[in-house]
């Protein structure tokens, strides 16, 4: 039995320029295009085009791509596809009239080129088509909504074509032991010999009803192993920072979990948070992982109350049709540590439970804790997480 296939190819097709001599050739060639700065959300397009998370895609879509995608879940040649990839500027008047173009990175000290991209079309994004894609994407036009707000302030010339990317930008570099791309993460687990894999997707550090959820994902669907991928992209304001995220969930995997059943990655995004939406776009790229399960909690990859508990497991019901991802879906519920069972249970598993049998904790008050130094229950979070992210929040 073999990995999963990619989604929409029978191999993965990264964007990354792999072979030397063309990559020096390219960067080369890089420093007599025009150059245009780009958004950091569309340089972390660029970052997954590149290292294959976004295969079968080669570049930046269209606008007809990209209200399409909004629309039909669809791009116009009836390719699957949840969100739009796009790379949207304000101004395009440095790059007038060019037909090749070195994209640089705003996220990397000295701009350097992160692709060089052959343009098909420069488009302006009209106020309606921004709004339809806004409401369909987000669910929401609210401004305070962190990924309508990095949305709207991305500008309106679409600029779509074909991109050959040079580097991994600060990902690569910053986080070397935890950023992968889908192409190395594959690999590593053929060599591991795993073929069912079970993919958690975290923002956050990991707290004990994480860990049993992963644990009761792996044996629910008997598989060979979990990987735990890690955004290690922009953020919103208040959440916690990838290196200290990184240490808990090492320390977590080391302590916790049997031997080799976990491996720990990252990939560069920056969050959209944009729930259902989302959700689905988390499922394309862990298949594109050769993952054959992705886990999909309550309110997966959604901010504030923009979206139902578990408006994130609906979506796969009602608009991916059926067979359009090969990935299959871990339905978790809340979960939460039971003191009538002494362990964590999902909820919906232990019918006669009332709420007070539960130790529930929201994350406002688990911040304020770890803020005031002092650890949440032990059966709230792992002791030795806990110091990680007390010290943390101590030295804030």
């Amino acid at each position: 039995m073999s990995l999963i296939q990619p989604h929409g190819s029978v191999e993965l097709q990264p964007r990354f320029v792999f072979n030397n001599e063309k990559h020096y050739q390219l960067l080369y060639e890089a420093e007599s295009l025009p150059s245009i700065l780009i958004s950091s959300a569309a340089a972390a397009n660029a970052v997954m085009l590149g290292a294959g998370y976004f295969n079968p895609l080669h570049g930046y879509m269209n606008l007809n791509d990209a209200l399409s995608v909004a629309e039909t879940l669809h791009t116009t040649d009836g390719l699957f596809w949840p969100v739009p990839v796009l790379n949207m500027v304000a101004d395009t008047s440095a790059i007038a009239g060019a037909k090749r173009i070195a994209l640089r990175d705003p996220n990397t000290a000295g701009n350097p080129v992160l692709a060089i991209m052959d343009v098909d079309a420069i488009e302006t994004i009209s106020e309606p088509q921004m709004k339809l894609i806004t409401e369909q994407i987000y669910g929401t036009l609210d401004p305070q909504h962190p990924g309508v707000a990095a949305f709207d302030s991305a500008g309106r010339q679409l600029i779509s074509g074909t991109i050959e990317v040079l580097n991994f930008s600060y990902f690569s570099t910053d986080y070397p032991d935890t950023f992968r791309t889908a192409v190395e993460i594959r690999q590593e687990l053929i060599a591991r010999d795993w073929r069912q894999v079970v993919a958690f997707q975290t923002r956050n550090p990991m707290h004990r009803a994480h860990e049993e959820l992963c644990k009761l994902a792996l044996a629910s669907v008997n598989a060979d192993g979990i990987l735990i991928h890690m955004l290690l992209g922009k953020l919103k304001p208040g959440d916690i920072p990838a290196t200290v995220r990184d240490a808990s969930i090492r320390t977590m995997v080391d302590t916790y979990f049997p031997q080799n059943t976990v491996m720990v990655a990252g990939y560069g995004f920056d969050m959209l948070y944009a729930g259902p939406r989302e959700a689905v776009l988390h499922a394309v790229f862990r298949q594109n992982c050769g993952c054959s399960h992705l886990i999909i909690g309550r309110d997966h990859a959604g901010v504030g109350n923009y979206y139902g508990a578990f408006d994130a497991q609906s979506i796969f019901d009602h608009k991916v049709p059926k067979g359009a991802l090969k990935i299959e879906i871990f339905r978790a519920d809340h979960t939460a540590y039971s003191k009538k069972l002494n362990k964590v249970v999902m909820m919906r598993d232990v019918p006669d439970h009332s709420m007070e049998d539960f130790i529930l904790l929201s994350g406002t008050k688990v911040r304020e804790l770890l803020s005031n130094g002092i650890a949440p229950p032990p059966e709230f979070s792992r002791p030795e997480v806990a110091q990680i992210l007390m010290n943390y929040y101590q030295n804030l």
